[in-house]
């Protein structure tokens, strides 16, 4: 199930390269909700979890499987986040070179 996300991630960063410059934050927005998304539903499971815990009797020992098994996981979703935000900063270094180039064109053309 990894694999086919990040497979999936990647073919999404790949096609972007052809996005144009309007798409992609729209593009980053929408993966940053899904990910909001699955992060809630996360939060969700793992407190209805950490609240059966308290049913039982080795409570700590459920505690510590429990966050355990948040913390698994999350790690994809915080990679995830990781990659969108590297994707982020190369379109704005993208976006402020092209500025700075016709800038530069701009000042070269005055005599």
């Amino acid at each position: 199930m990894k694999a086919l996300l990040q497979s999936l991630l990647m073919a999404a960063l790949c096609s972007s390269v052809w996005a144009s410059a309007e798409e992609i934050p729209a593009r980053i927005a929408q993966e940053r909700e899904r990910l909001q998304r699955e992060r809630e539903a996360i939060e969700q499971d793992h407190a209805a979890r950490m609240r059966e815990c308290w049913q039982r009797f080795a409570v700590n020992a459920c505690l510590q499987e429990v966050r355990r098994s948040r913390h698994a996981a999350l790690d994809p979703l915080r990679a995830q986040e990781l990659e969108l935000n590297a994707q982020e900063r190369a379109w704005r270094t993208q976006q402020r070179d092209e500025r700075l180039r016709e800038k530069q064109e701009v000042q070269e053309r005055r005599p």
